[in-house]
């Protein structure tokens, strides 16, 4: 079980946007990857009320379920990770989640409890990863729902120093600064009941 502070900034990009960021960045040394968020929710969004998220990330088949919630310390956000087997990731995504101590104590001190928790969906993505000024630079397509979105996000340590890079970036490649909600958002406001 860890946890980590992380701030971080979005901006959604046009298909084009994006290609030209993929293009600028072609020289550098890049990771890509694919991952996909498994998104958990109760039947009222009692998660969604405390303005946190929870999923189970699975990439390059590793299963890693995180929390994410406002930072009380300040910026950014706090998110507490566990990691969890193959098994313990198919039975949460059958509805017999599987509740790790440090996670299942951060929803109890919601109001939350897991056996409330449903599967919601899962998201795709396709992501391109690379260190720029001291800062991680994310490229993501990301598929959902029948909808396709395409979205650049900066990782950096300090607050005022990402930002500072970020709008260099989006103001280099002459891109509009967008307000961008978080994966988990753009999934549940595709969802048709």
């Amino acid at each position: 079980m860890t946890q980590e502070i992380e701030i971080e900034f979005k901006n959604l990009l046009t298909k084009e946007e994006y290609q030209r960021l993929i293009n600028h960045f072609h020289t550098s040394i890049r990771t890509e990857m694919i991952q996909k968020n498994h998104y958990f929710e109760t039947a009222d969004f009692q998660i969604k009320k405390h303005h946190a998220a929870l999923r189970i990330r699975e990439k390059e088949n590793t299963f890693q379920m995180t929390l994410k919630q406002p930072n009380p310390q300040g910026a950014g956000l706090l998110e507490t990770h566990a990691n969890l087997t193959s098994t313990e990731a198919t039975s949460s995504l059958k509805g017999n989640f599987v509740a790790k101590a440090e996670i299942e104590n951060a929803l109890n001190t919601m109001g939350v409890s897991h056996t409330d928790l449903r599967y919601g969906g899962m998201l795709k993505t396709y992501r391109i990863e690379l260190n720029y000024k001291d800062t991680l630079i994310v490229l993501d397509k990301s598929d959902y729902n029948g909808h396709t979105d395409y979205e650049l996000e900066l990782e950096a340590q300090e607050e005022a120093y990402g930002l500072k890079v970020f709008n260099e970036i989006l103001s280099k490649h002459s891109i509009s600064i967008r307000k961008t909600a978080n994966k988990i958002e753009r999934f549940y406001k595709t969802l048709r009941y």
